[in-house]
């Protein structure tokens, strides 16, 4: 949460964080509108993803009465139709993760871009300024309700054990299934995480930086007339370049 608060911070230290951030009535500018749509619809769907996950009740009961009775097929029917379902708002929850990481990286983007200081972008684009404090909001929420929910992994763990014993006496199963075994291995990594949501963030704040850090290699391997320009306006307008903290690659290809 550290290294993403300070990807649109960085320079706020140095000039006293004077400015005020009135969430209550920003909107957006001309500049911001088209990013602020794109994210104001996955911040709409959001909504939907808390309250489904909120309302998540799990089929603790019917798994139970399965495992109690692995030869009555009713049982196991029963059991395999209950968490069918369940699985699917999983996946969905899974899959807006995806939509959440998209929406950060032109959030991002457009927050941290050259037009000027992160202090500037905070305080002339209060309007997406309030949308990240939503998203946060909305991951430490999603993590929250994911944490104090054990039928989360138990449904999901379930569901993988029986696809896979279908699997072995050759059952298909596969018109009934709401995931797939590729899906469902990417959705166990992310279940797996106690904080899955503010993972997801936290590296879509890392692919950005890496993507950062990669645009400045390029630049630095063109013919030297061609992006002298704008190298020497990443030199001269980096206030952190000669932090401690500011890896020795990225000072290297800066150098004059």
């Amino acid at each position: 949460m550290g290294n993403l608060i300070k990807v649109l911070t960085r320079d706020i230290d140095n000039n006293t964080g004077n400015f005020f951030l009135d969430f209550e009535n920003a909107k957006p500018t001309e500049a911001e509108k088209r990013v602020w749509e794109e994210v104001n619809e996955v911040l709409t769907e959001a909504m939907s993803v808390l309250q489904d996950l909120q309302s998540y009740s799990g089929a603790g009961e019917a798994i139970r009465q399965a495992i109690q009775h692995p030869n009555d097929e009713h049982v196991q029917e029963s059991a395999w139709a209950a968490v069918v379902p369940l699985v699917g708002k999983l996946k969905k929850f899974y899959e807006f993760s995806l939509k959440l990481e998209d929406s950060l990286q032109g959030l991002l983007e457009f927050l941290t871009s050259s037009r000027c200081s992160p202090t500037q972008h905070l305080e002339q684009e209060q309007a997406l300024a309030r949308q990240f404090a939503e998203i946060l909001h909305f991951t430490l929420r999603f993590d929250e309700l994911k944490m104090t929910n054990p039928a989360i992994q138990n449904d999901f763990s379930y569901y993988r054990r029986t696809l896979s014993r279908m699997r072995i006496i050759n059952q298909t199963a596969e018109e009934h299934n709401e995931v797939d075994n590729e899906l469902a291995n990417r959705m166990s990594l992310f279940y797996a995480n106690a904080t899955p949501m503010l993972k997801t963030l936290s590296d879509a704040t890392t692919k950005f930086v890496s993507k950062m850090k990669g645009c400045i290699k390029v630049l630095r391997y063109q013919p030297p007339n061609s992006v002298e320009g704008l190298l020497n306006a990443l030199r001269y307008t980096t206030k952190h370049l000669n932090d401690e903290t500011t890896s020795k690659q990225i000072k290297s290809m800066l150098q004059a």
